[in-house]
């Protein structure tokens, strides 16, 4: 591909800015190996380059807050946050970020660098095709999509665990997770 052609393929990408107030991050783990705990994550920003006649060429970044771990449960919340965990006054923010995109059939798999806890590994989210755009009734327009992966913990570093009597373990290794993003188009 020649220079010309990069920026003529490059111009027709939208610019798009998370919107943090309708934007969400979820996680779900596996409790005594009987249940799972299900928490969110604030969204704090994020933006998205993205072209609806070419999706591979589409970027994304996101940037979580460690600290607003909420799983609805004060003392897991706070261990959550200590240096068992997350260690969120060290480590205070999570992010991704896109490094490439793939079609497969009407969805898209966003592969990019996601860290926590101050490592960084690759994971591919598992986008549903973007919805929209649709117009607000402050004149903006939105678009928006659900993005979903799993991660095993113990790769960023989140080691803590204890035995169980009966066998297993008490905090599952594999977390899922699910992003609901919601962004308006830059003027």
């Amino acid at each position: 591909m020649t220079q010309a052609q990069t920026s003529e393929t490059t111009s027709s990408a939208t610019q798009w800015d998370m919107d943090v107030s309708h934007s969400s991050a979820h996680f779900s783990v596996r409790h005594m190996m009987v249940t799972n705990v299900r928490g969110e994550i604030h969204v704090t920003g994020g933006k998205l380059s993205y072209d609806p006649g070419r999706p591979e060429s589409a970027s994304v970044e996101a940037t979580l807050d460690a600290k607003s771990v909420d799983t609805r449960e004060q003392k897991r919340d706070e261990h959550l946050r200590s240096a068992d965990f997350l260690e969120s006054e060290k480590f205070p923010t999570i992010t991704f970020k896109s490094k490439r995109v793939r079609r497969d059939g009407k969805k898209l798999d966003v592969v990019g660098d996601l860290t926590i806890h101050g490592v960084t590994k690759e994971v591919t989210l598992d986008v549903e095709e973007l919805r929209g755009p649709a117009k607000d009734p402050w004149g903006g327009t939105r678009v928006g999509a659900t993005a979903k992966t799993k991660i095993n913990r113990k790769d960023f570093g989140l080691q803590w665990n204890v035995g169980l009597e009966a066998g297993g373990i008490l905090v599952g290794e594999e977390v899922s997770i699910t992003i609901e993003a919601e962004f308006t188009q830059k003027k």
